[in-house]
């Protein structure tokens, strides 16, 4: 199936964002993210990112509003666009989640989640601050906040 979107979530507790860590099994890369993924058929915008949460990490959310609809990196491998949810936690303790689409798992697996606070850049360590796309994307979400 082809997907062109990636639906993903910004769930926020106060200042705080929810991030998950993938681990390369190959190269034992590590990098941090949102949640999210692609639309399967059927699914609305909402429910999609309501289930990628659920897979990813464990949460149950509400799902806000639209906070980001933006075009991908140039040279991004697998989505053209990115939709960024603001979420809310509903039910659940945050915690790493399955990758459940055999291609991405075969891939990389999910092996930690981690609240971040949005507005303190210096406790987000290296991984984040020079992650091409993470911290961009945490530093647009903040602005899309406030």
């Amino acid at each position: 199936m082809t997907r062109t979107t990636r639906y993903q979530g910004a769930i926020m507790r106060g200042r705080r964002i929810l991030l998950i860590c993938h681990r390369e099994h190959d190269s034992g890369r590590t990098y941090w993210l949102i949640p999210g993924g692609g639309r399967e058929p059927g699914e609305t915008e909402e429910q999609c990112v309501q289930r990628e949460m659920r897979e990813e990490t464990n949460l149950d959310v509400v799902v806000e509003r639209l906070l980001l609809d933006e075009r991908t990196i140039p040279g991004a491998r697998v989505y053209q666009r990115q939709k960024t949810y603001l979420c809310q936690a509903i039910d659940g303790e945050a915690r790493p989640g399955i990758e459940p689409e055999p291609e991405a798992a075969a891939n990389y697996g999910i092996t930690a989640v981690r609240w971040v606070d949005i507005d303190d850049e210096a406790a987000w360590g290296a991984l984040i601050l020079d992650d091409p796309i993470t911290g961009p994307l945490l530093r647009r979400i903040r602005a899309a906040l406030t």
